[in-house]
């Protein structure tokens, strides 16, 4: 299996869907991730109306940093509507002459002859399972993808493409106020066939929406903060990693110092009630 770092930086918002980097910037920004042991980096086609992937290729190729120090992830499947596909309407596209196009695509625009990691985005109801894992195999073969994984499918789902070819990896959204993966089997089943699990907005809405839940979060992170001398983002990310399916949490931020402290969340050991406290003050009441 491949070897990722333990936390991997999200690409998602580098592009023109947020935060609009240079090509320059983007380069700097990898060497900041690589300073702080984040070599793994994750990618979508579809990220930035499929013009990230490109966006951060110009930039690796800028930063002269050897291929073999990081670890590229993207995926495939979701065919969205914008100025650079013809569609019509957003929908999925999991045949085997659309994957291994996909991924030679992801290839080309990353500038790089392989993928450490290749992902089908999200489930769709006409996948085929023998025809998704012909296309793994084949690009496998051809040394194109090392390892292959799912992103946000159900246990039924996986078992589903895992009949046909191994799936290592499942992208999911896993937070401290989206813990529902924690009760619904899905990291149970990644534990039981082996598969790593990692985590998409991992900070969940704690910084984003004000609720009641999030009220009573910030009210706890704050008396954590006091106890632990860490902010409320590491203790988050510290309390996903310490489930035991090992959850590798993919962060999207691109604030350099916020960068250079996310590590102190894979040294961070909660004590035991502090983590229940989070995850009682999410629910809003005891546990079960």
């Amino acid at each position: 299996m491949t070897s990722i770092s333990k936390i991997i930086a999200g690409t998602m918002n580098w592009g023109i869907w947020d935060k609009k980097l240079t090509t320059q910037e983007m380069a700097n920004l990898i060497h900041v991730c690589l300073e702080n042991k984040i070599t793994t980096f994750d990618h979508a086609d579809i990220y930035g109306g499929y013009t990230t992937e490109s966006d951060f290729g110009k930039a690796f190729k800028e930063s002269k940093i050897n291929r073999s120090k990081i670890q590229l992830i993207s995926k495939c499947g979701i065919q969205y509507v914008t100025e650079n596909r013809q569609n019509r309407i957003k929908h999925y596209d999991y045949s085997k002459e659309y994957i291994v196009w996909s991924a030679e695509n992801s290839l080309k625009n990353l500038q790089t002859d392989y993928l450490d990691v290749f992902l089908l985005h999200r489930p769709s109801p006409l996948m085929q399972a023998d025809e998704i894992a012909e296309a793994i195999e084949k690009l496998k073969k051809e040394g194109k993808i090392l390892d292959f994984g799912l992103s946000n499918f159900t246990p039924s789902q996986t078992d589903l493409i895992q009949q046909k070819t191994k799936v290592n990896f499942n992208q999911i959204q896993f937070s401290a106020t989206h813990f529902e993966p924690m009760l619904d089997g899905s990291l149970d089943h990644m534990q039981l066939h082996q598969i790593i699990p990692m985590a998409w907005n991992p900070l969940g809405t704690v910084f984003r929406e004000d609720t009641d839940q999030t009220r009573r979060l910030k009210i706890l992170l704050a008396k954590l903060n006091e106890k632990y001398h860490l902010g409320a983002d590491i203790i988050l990310l510290s309390w996903i990693m310490q489930h035991p399916s090992g959850i590798i949490p993919v962060a999207g931020t691109v604030n350099v110092a916020r960068i250079q402290q996310l590590q102190k969340a894979s040294e961070l050991v909660l004590e035991k009630q502090d983590w229940f406290e989070i995850w009682t003050e999410s629910m809003g009441n005891k546990v079960p």
